[in-house]
C-alpha cells in the first residue's frame, strides 16, 4: 500500500515522499547515548548537529505510535506568548536495546508547534496542519512497506539530532522543522516481540522517605555507572511489583500527558508515578496490584537528571484475581504444542491495532491458560498470532 493509500485511509491530506535514499551511517548502542555524568546529565559526545555521519540505534519498539501522546494536528500560532510551550500535536515511541552487550532504551520525540517554544517565538519552526499530519504518516509507518510500526517491532532509527532533557537523550529534530534534523525509523522485522519485562520492586529504584503529596520530596536511587537503582531501567520494559494506589487523579486516558500521572507506594514509606496510558486500563486498583510498562523519567529539567522517574503503564494485574464473572475476567485456554503462540487483544471492537497480552500463560491440565486482565470495554476481541 502506498502512503498516498494510507493517507486516504486516515481521511487526511496525501503528501508524496521520494523514495528512500541510501543513508550511510554510523551504529550506536543504547548504552552510550544514555550514558549520564554524577548529575544524570548526558555523558555522550554528541557531535555536531545534524550528525553527519548519521547515528543509528537498534531496537525493538516498546509501545504503538499512538499510546503515549496526541498526534492530532493542532497549529497554534506564537500570537505574541498567547500559545508559548502550546506545541499542538506530539509524537513519541519508546525502543529498548536488544544487541548483546547493550542495554537501555531510547525515546524518539516530536512536537507541532516548535515556534511556541520560548527559544523560538517563530512561526517558521512550527508545522501547518497539513505538513505535521505527514510527518506524522512518514515516521509512524516503514518507508520501504507502508506498515504501521507497532509494539513488538524491531525498528531501525537514523538520527540527526539527539537533545538532552528530563534525564535522558532523546532522538528528536532539535526543535526544528528542517529537514536536515529529521530522524526516521525503519522496519528491521515485523512482530519481533516484545521483551519480558524485568521483575522491580520499589526498593530497588526509590529509597524511604519522602511525602506522598509532594514529588520533589521523593528520593530515587541514582546511580551514575547504570548498574543499580533507576538508571537502570530507564527505557526498558518492567514489571514493579506490590503496588498501592494513593492518588488516581490522572487515572483517565483522555487527560493531556502532564495530567495522566498517578501515586503509587510500596506501603513502606516509598512513593512512586506511573503515567496512565492514552486508552483505558480499567477501573482504578482497590487493592495491591503489579504494573507492566515502559521505565521512564521526566525530570523536568535540562541541566539536572537525577529525579523525575516513572512508569509509563501498559497492563495493571491485580494481586488479588477477581472472582470469574464474565464482567470482569476471562479465562482463555489452547493446547500445548512445539509452536509458539502471542495472545493478542482489540481494546474494542472498532480498534485497528493488536495489543499483546503480556501476562505469561500457565499450564494446567495440559493447556495454556490466561487470566485476561480487566477492562473498561464492553467487549474485548482475541487472537493467537504463531511467532515461529
Amino acid at each position: 500500500m502506498s502512503l498516498n493509500s494510507v493517507a486516504r485511509l486516515t481521511g487526511v491530506v496525501a503528501v508524496l515522499y521520494a523514495s528512500p535514499v541510501m543513508v550511510f551511517a554510523q551504529s550506536e548502542s543504547h548504552a552510550n547515548l544514555q550514558a549520564v555524568t554524577s548529575t544524570g546529565t548526558s555523558a555522550w559526545e554528541a557531535p555536531e548537529a545534524p550528525f553527519n555521519p548519521p547515528v543509528t540505534i537498534r531496537g525493538v519498539l516498546l509501545c504503538n505510535p499512538d499510546e503515549m501522546l496526541d498526534s492530532s494536528p493542532d497549529f497554534l500560532p506564537w500570537n505574541n506568548g498567547a500559545n508559548q510551550f502550546r506545541l499542538g500535536g506530539e509524537w513519541q515511541v519508546a525502543l529498548q536495546a536488544i544487541d548483546a552487550g547493550d542495554r537501555g532504551g531510547t525515546f524518539c520525540y516530536m512536537a507541532q508547534n516548535y515556534g511556541n517554544r520560548p527559544e523560538k517565538h517563530n512561526d517558521d519552526f512550527s508545522y501547518a496542519n497539513e505538513a505535521w499530519v505527514a510527518e506524522v504518516l512518514r515516521l509512524s509507518h516503514d518507508p520501504g512497506t507502508m506498515r504501521k510500526f507497532r509494539a513488538g517491532d524491531l525498528v531501525e532509527v537514523t538520527a540527526r539530532q539527539a537533545l538532552f532533557y528530563g534525564g535522558k537523550r532523546n532522538v528528536n529534530e532539535g526543535h526544528d522543522t528542517d529537514p536536515a534534523f529529521n530522524f526516521e525509523l525503519r522496519l528491521v522485522t515485523a512482530d519481533y516481540g516484545l521483551p519480558g519485562p524485568e521483575t522491580i520492586e520499589l526498593a530497588e529504584v526509590m529509597q524511604p522517605g519522602g511525602v506522598a503529596s509532594d514529588r520533589s520530596t521523593w528520593l530515587p536511587i541514582f546511580d551514575q555507572t547504570r548498574a543499580t537503582g533507576a538508571e537502570r531501567y530507564q527505557g526498558t520494559r518492567v514489571r514493579l511489583n506490590n503496588l498501592t494506589l494513593v492518588s488516581a487523579n490522572g487515572w483517565n486516558p483522555t487527560n493531556t500527558w502532564a495530567n495522566r500521572l498517578c501515586t503509587v507506594t510500596d506501603g513502606a514509606d516509598r512513593f512512586f508515578s506511573l503515567r496512565h496510558p492514552r486508552y483505558s486500563l480499567g477501573e482504578t486498583p482497590t487493592n495491591l496490584f503489579d504494573a507492566i510498562g515502559v521505565f521512564n523519567q521526566e525530570s523536568g529539567s535540562g541541566g539536572q537528571g537525577t529525579n523525575g522517574y516513572e512508569l509509563f503503564v501498559q497492563q495493571i494485574i491485580p494481586q488479588t484475581a477477581p472472582s470469574l464473572g464474565a464482567a470482569q475476567v476471562i479465562a482463555l485456554t489452547w493446547p500445548v504444542s512445539g509452536a509458539v503462540y502471542q495472545l493478542e487483544h482489540r481494546l474494542d471492537l472498532n480498534s485497528a491495532d493488536w495489543v499483546p497480552v503480556t501476562n505469561a500463560p500457565v499450564v494446567i491440565d495440559g493447556l495454556n491458560t490466561v487470566l485476561a486482565p480487566p477492562t473498561a470495554y464492553p467487549r474485548q476481541v482475541y487472537r493467537l498470532r504463531k511467532t515461529n
